[in-house]
């Protein structure tokens, strides 16, 4: 296949003043892959949430202790980030793109025929890796394959895969956990990352490297003041989603007054307005960056007040928590966007960064919803994600245009 990509780790450019070009079909086969790769990954990523009970009995260990598989994919993640750009070196980045998925089918196979915790503990780690390395070079790639006039565009299509597993993956974990054993599901995640390692293969056009990170140029590059914001809008209105959103299902049960079933219908809505979230993030963060994220965290502000404040009404919190949704989709599309705006002659870099502050937003997130919730209640964690969303559009509509 031909490689007609955009070089864009040489130098900056004017990205917002480029005219859009139609996508060849070989280019939504290359960008399609990447998004395969993202479900693959995200699902293998979420699939514990499905299958904690019958893993733990399987090991012979609590579910407590069955959850901190989750932990280790993501700490060992965090650290990945910030290196992974740095220790590929100049190697061909489809060459790294596949062998990262292989990474991933071999950490999941190794899962599957885990006979205790600490061999499924070190199969996390590996799909850790897999998963932040991929994030940090996510931008870079897409830019190349799509043109930095499009990269919202083009990441609002890869982050669908992220979109899709969120929903799916829990609940078809469990399904087919019951039916066929937690080992099976595994093993399913292992044949996911194999298609999207065929459909890289098949697509991906040849990525030799522009430019070879060093750890010193990563930290460089935090020198500069959009960067330093980009980073500023991912801790804030991440870390608010992920205080608030772990709790939306108390808040549901002990303020709303919700059972089981309607719960899950709203989580259901929740999940399906990421999605279109996701699609509309895209295109408004080609269109105008700064108004992408203006947006996307003044709804996501909204949506959190509204409920603390009417929340106890079943239409009011249902309605909201939708729009919550919407808003969330938008997020992991505007907010790289932002972020790489301000470093279009280092998108790989920028992106160990993007992936790192994703991974700290989301362990503050944790921590400071749960001793919020057990100081204030339910309302507590909603009220943060307010307060961190309105932070977030003051940041945005302060944010200097490049």
């Amino acid at each position: 296949m031909t490689d007609t990509t955009i070089q864009l780790d040489g130098a900056a450019e004017d990205v917002d003043a480029i005219a859009p070009v139609a996508w060849s079909a070989n280019t939504w086969f290359a960008v399609l892959s990447l998004a395969a790769t993202s479900f693959a990954l995200v699902s293998a990523e979420f699939l514990p949430a499905g299958l904690l009970t019958p893993m733990a009995r399987d090991l012979g260990i609590s579910e407590g202790t069955a959850g901190q598989v989750v932990t280790a994919t993501a700490s060992v993640g965090a650290v990945t980030a910030l290196l992974s750009n740095v220790l590929i070196g100049r190697l061909n980045r489809k060459t790294v793109l596949v062998g990262l998925s292989g990474l991933a089918i071999g950490s999941n196979i190794l899962a599957t025929v885990a006979t205790d915790f600490w061999i499924l503990l070190l199969a996390r780690a590996g799909l850790g890796i897999a998963i932040s390395s991929f994030w940090a070079l996510s931008v870079a790639v897409v830019a190349r394959l799509v043109g930095a006039n499009a990269t919202g565009r083009g990441m609002a299509i890869v982050t669908l895969g992220v979109s899709l597993a969120t929903i799916a993956a829990p609940s078809m974990g469990a399904l087919i956990s019951d039916w066929l054993g937690w080992r099976s599901a595994m093993a399913i995640t292992a044949g996911l990352a194999a298609i999207a390692m065929l459909l890289q293969l098949l697509s991906l056009p040849t990525l030799p490297a522009t430019t070879s990170n060093s750890l010193a140029d990563v930290f460089r590059l935090t020198r500069r003041r959009g960067v330093q914001l980009g980073m500023l809008a991912i801790l804030m209105l991440m870390t608010g989603h992920f205080a608030g959103s772990v709790y939306v299902r108390p808040f549901l049960e002990h303020v709303t007054l919700l059972t089981t079933g309607p719960i899950a219908l709203a989580l259901l809505g929740f999940g399906i307005a990421a999605v279109i979230g996701n699609i509309a993030g895209g295109r408004m963060a080609d269109a105008n960056i700064h108004m992408a994220l203006a947006v996307t965290s003044a709804l996501m502000a909204f949506a959190a007040l509204a409920l603390v404040l009417w929340g106890s009404h079943i239409g009011v919190a249902f309605g909201f928590a939708t729009l919550w949704g919407f808003a969330f989709g938008m997020a992991p599309v505007v907010l790289p966007t932002n972020l790489s705006r301000a470093a279009t002659d280092a998108l790989e870099a920028a992106g160990s960064l993007m992936v790192v502050s994703f991974q700290v937003a989301i362990t503050i997130g944790a921590v400071v919803g749960g001793y919020v919730v057990d100081t204030y209640g339910a309302t507590g964690p909603l009220a943060l994600t307010a307060a961190l969303g309105a932070s977030t559009l003051a940041l945005a509509l302060l944010q200097p245009r490049s």
